[in-house]
């Protein structure tokens, strides 16, 4: 494993506050939420988001709205039918861990991202799309890394991507690290590094000390260190996708 599978540490975090100015719709059968960028209803260029286990919730949303703040249609799908976690349900003893993965593998979890970059490319004619995955969505980042797919990626902690998966990337991809992180370990990371030379595409780790898995997307912005990796990790995807796009 390129890293390693869900673990307690993906099942925990802290909500952040703030209010989501984006709109929710159905595309296919799928629950997306949509953010727009400012004045631009036909944006070329989408940030695809593929969350964590939390799916569709106000730290996601905010993401979603800070990618459509900086120029790109930003578009946050369901991957899991209604059936997300919810803050605390993990400490709370409700989370059967394998049975919620054997819900949401693959074979649910792809054709929604199909859906999603059908829509984009067909029907509403983005030309280019990137892909932003957040633990449990970084493994379908790089899954997606092909022509026709995702044009460019962007994940921040990676969990139970196999060496496969990354070994087949087709486009750029760019990782944001933690050095705290039982899934993406040093030694997984060296691992993945040795894979994605080989891949002879564009390649990018980043890792970020004092933090945890978890840290770009639910971890606890009170805490200096915590809130400054979780918008340099941010900035890390910015930069990536105005070079690779």
């Amino acid at each position: 494993m390129a890293s390693k599978s869900l673990g307690p540490c993906c099942f925990t975090g802290f909500k952040h506050e703030g209010t989501p100015t984006g709109e929710t719709k159905t595309i296919g059968d799928v629950k997306t939420y949509i953010a727009y960028p400012k004045d631009n209803k036909t944006p070329t260029k989408a940030v695809l988001l593929l969350s964590d286990v939390f799916g569709i919730f106000i730290n996601s949303q905010l993401l979603a709205d800070d990618f459509a703040a900086n120029g790109y249609l930003a578009v946050l799908p369901d991957l899991f039918n209604g059936d997300s976690m919810d803050i605390g349900d993990f400490e709370a003893g409700k989370i059967d861990i394998g049975a919620w993965m054997g819900r949401n593998g693959n074979d649910s979890v792809d054709p929604k991202i199909e859906t999603l970059i059908n829509h984009l490319r067909k029907d509403l004619g983005v030309k280019q799309v990137a892909g932003a995955g957040y633990c449990f969505g970084g493994k379908y980042v790089a899954r997606f890394l092909k022509d026709g797919k995702l044009d460019t990626g962007y994940s921040a902690h990676p969990s139970f991507t196999t060496d496969d998966e990354l070994a087949a990337i087709k486009k750029p991809y760019s990782i944001s690290a933690a050095e705290n992180d039982d899934l993406f370990t040093a030694d997984l990371r060296h691992k993945s590094e040795t894979i994605l030379t080989k891949t002879g595409q564009l390649w990018q780790i980043n890792i970020f000390s004092g933090v945890s898995h978890g840290y770009g997307i639910r971890a606890d912005l009170t805490v200096k260190q915590n809130k400054y990796a979780k918008e340099q990790a941010f900035l890390q995807a910015l930069a990536w996708y105005g070079y690779t796009l």
